[in-house]
């Protein structure tokens, strides 16, 4: 606002500079005198009058009679003239009182209009946010009075549960999916969202109410995203590896491969089937390649596994698989390729260290994908205990310069913008992520979770949904 302020004050100054600037000028002198004017005519008259002398064309007794009669003339028009008494230099109205007039008045006149006019709340930050949260409190609680009025409505009751859920009003929102009744057991998406209140309101525990809701949206739709995560979570947490490994097995079949929560699941999976004495899940990182016999195979490909013995791989012999693409990638540095295989295989391993090295010698094909740059600023976030300020997030902008609507690159981004405090650039860029997602994906309704919660923690008000 004080910006706006300064620049308004500084074009109203120079608006009035222009206008006045001609009105504070000094009053032009006199014009030429009639005396030196009629002086002058009479000059050029007498000169004439020689050179007709001097050509013969009048005789030298006309001359001289003619000079007497021009100096006489001369004499006569030439008398100082009666004083005149001008009557403006009394008038009121001088240019100096009109110019004070208009300093005075006109920007009083303009801040008068523009108050009359215009809308000065629109440039307080605090005003218009204060504006967007009275405007979202009224719609919830127009809403919560029409369904008091008629509460035979669950699909109402469920719109006002996620309302208040956003708004951080946790009893009203449990108090709302209770009366929401029937819609909420028999739909899916309703019961994981009861269960996520749930869980908040339980310090993050997903175990009681919160878990049989889960489970009770699973039997309706086994394949649903979030109750899978959520289910997996709570498993993991009960130390039950295994039943963790199988929740997240059967989600990562849902998502895109190689997409960031493909692979944020892939390192769960890895990780819960290590604490549960399981071997590690096959991953393929490329389409098979015919195994190319002798010295002409190609630099930093794997022969492809017989899917029948991929069950019974060891850790230990997916270490030598990785050792072997490790020497092959030494004595063929300049296979850019290989090197990122190669670090997306350490990154699965959790071998970070050996993941990021790969990365940058993967320097060149790096900088041209978003998708590697992502990759990699995931490594690097991995392992600076996640958090995606510095090094990862130069690398996640370079991506988005890229392609600004890399969903991967916008998602980290949002959330390095959240953790901030920066939640308006969150917004922004979760918004560009539900942009590119398809409308009513277990993805999109996620993200549509945290740009609620964004806006709720940044006072930015509810945005509505389509």
């Amino acid at each position: 606002m004080t910006v706006f302020i300064a620049i308004a004050v500084l074009l109203t100054l120079l608006v009035m500079a222009w206008i006045v600037r001609p009105l504070l000028r000094p009053a032009p002198a006199a014009g030429v005198s009639s005396e030196r004017l009629n002086a002058s005519i009479y000059r050029d008259q007498l000169d004439t009058l020689e050179r007709d002398l001097a050509r013969g064309v009048i005789s030298p007794a006309d001359c001289e009679a003619t000079r007497d009669e021009l100096q006489l003339r001369l004499l006569d028009d030439t008398e100082e003239p009666a004083p005149i008494q001008h009557t403006s230099g009394t008038s009121i109205w001088t240019g100096r009182l009109t110019a004070a007039l208009i300093v005075v008045l006109m920007p009083l006149g303009s801040a008068g209009m523009y108050w009359l006019l215009g809308t000065p709340a629109a440039i307080d930050p605090a005003a218009s946010q204060k504006a967007n949260e009275d405007q979202a409190m009224k719609m919830v609680n127009s809403l919560a009075a029409r369904l008091q009025a008629n509460p035979d409505n669950p699909q109402g009751w469920a719109m006002l549960a996620r309302s208040y859920k956003v708004m951080g009003r946790f009893d009203e929102a449990e108090q709302a999916f209770k009366k929401a009744g029937d819609l909420v057991n028999t739909n899916p998406d309703l019961m994981v969202d009861y269960a996520d209140l749930l869980a908040v309101r339980a310090n993050n525990n997903i175990e009681g109410k919160s878990l049989e809701l889960v489970n009770k949206a699973l039997s309706i739709d086994p394949q649903h995203p979030m109750g899978l995560m959520m289910a997996g979570v709570a498993a993991y947490r009960r130390s039950d590896f295994k039943g963790a490994v199988n929740r997240w097995e059967t989600l990562l079949t849902l998502l895109e491969p190689g997409s960031p929560d493909a692979q944020q699941v892939e390192t769960d999976i890895a990780d819960a089937r290590a604490k549960a004495g399981l071997p590690a899940a096959q991953k393929v990182t490329a389409p098979p390649v015919t195994p190319a016999a002798g010295p002409g195979a190609e630099a930093g490909k794997l022969p492809p596994v017989d899917p029948a013995a991929a069950a019974a791989m060891t850790p230990e012999m997916i270490n030598q698989m990785v050792d072997r693409l490790a020497a092959r990638q030494k004595a063929n540095p300049d296979d850019l390729p290989g090197w990122v295989r190669l670090a997306h295989a350490y990154k699965v391993q959790g071998r970070l260290a050996d993941a990021e090295q790969a990365y940058a010698k993967a320097s060149k094909l790096v900088d041209s994908d978003p998708d590697l740059l992502t990759q990699y600023a995931d490594v690097l976030a991995t392992r600076a205990d996640n958090k995606i300020e510095g090094r990862p997030l130069a690398l996640v902008n370079k991506a988005l310069a890229l392609n600004p609507k890399h969903p991967t690159a916008l998602m980290m981004a949002g959330t390095a913008a959240y953790r901030r405090a920066d939640y308006a650039q969150a917004v922004a860029h979760w918004e560009k992520v539900l942009s590119v997602l398809p409308p009513g994906s277990s993805d999109a309704t996620q993200v549509q979770a945290e740009i609620a919660d964004a806006r709720a923690k940044g006072g930015l008000g509810l945005l509505a949904k389509p």
